[in-house]
């Protein structure tokens, strides 16, 4: 096959190793070829303007930026590529998220590699790429059944939220969060508030430790309640 009859994949992840291992897999297989990669947002949507993949792998976390929000920026400006998110997270808090913002599937980094590979065959028959586990929680979800208990605490908190969460538990300040975000440091505040009103945290200090637990733990695996009032 020549490179344009290929499949076109391109790699979104800030981790290089990651990066090279999923290439290395892709361009293993007859029908596909890596076109490119990047570790942010911006050099994402540059690259894609040359090698106009058909699939993009994109991270939930990347360099200054969201992958949520990549997401929604690759539908506004690369509409036709199917994207599909390869993350460490756990899809419970994630995958619906994805979806909302435009993605077709999403693959765990801990799956085994072969489910990279039946995600990019079965977006492109047309299908949405799920474990089997998350479609049955969403299928329940869409007939108004109830799933099962022990979900993560933030689920109740916007993309937005989850984004100023995040931040706090890396350590960052208000000022620091609202440069990365592209906000007025006056809406960071606004956040910070509404987040803890939602965790029902008592103070400032509980929302960090509890955030700064939560990024330590890996985003979405814990299960514990936050801290109330």
């Amino acid at each position: 096959m020549t490179a344009r009859e290929k499949i076109r994949v391109f790699i979104v992840d800030d981790h290089p190793f990651v990066r090279q291992g999923l290439a290395l897999l892709i361009n293993q297989q007859k029908d596909m070829t890596v076109c490119g990669e990047a570790e942010d947002e911006n050099g994402a949507l540059k690259q894609m303007e040359k090698c106009r993949p058909d699939i993009a792998f994109v991270d939930i976390t990347l360099k200054g930026s969201n992958g949520i929000n990549l997401i929604k920026s690759l539908k506004k400006w690369h509409p036709d590529v199917i994207i599909l998110v390869l993350s460490m997270y756990d899809e419970a808090l994630f995958a619906e998220r994805v979806l909302r913002a435009g993605a077709r599937g999403y693959i765990m980094k801990q799956d085994a590699p072969d489910q990279v590979l039946t995600a990019i065959r079965q977006v492109l028959a047309g299908d949405i790429f799920l474990s089997e586990k998350m479609s049955a929680q969403l299928l329940k979800k869409s007939v108004g059944a109830k799933t099962d208990g022990g979900g993560d605490p933030i689920e109740v908190l916007t993309d937005r939220e989850i984004e100023v969460f995040q931040l706090i538990g890396e350590g960052k300040n208000t000022r620091e969060a609202a440069d990365l975000l592209h906000l007025s440091v006056k809406t960071v505040e606004v956040h910070r508030e509404n987040i803890k009103k939602k965790l029902g945290m008592a103070s400032a200090v509980d929302l960090a430790q509890f955030a700064a637990r939560w990024v330590h733990d890996g985003y979405g695996t814990m299960r514990s309640t936050a801290p109330r009032k």
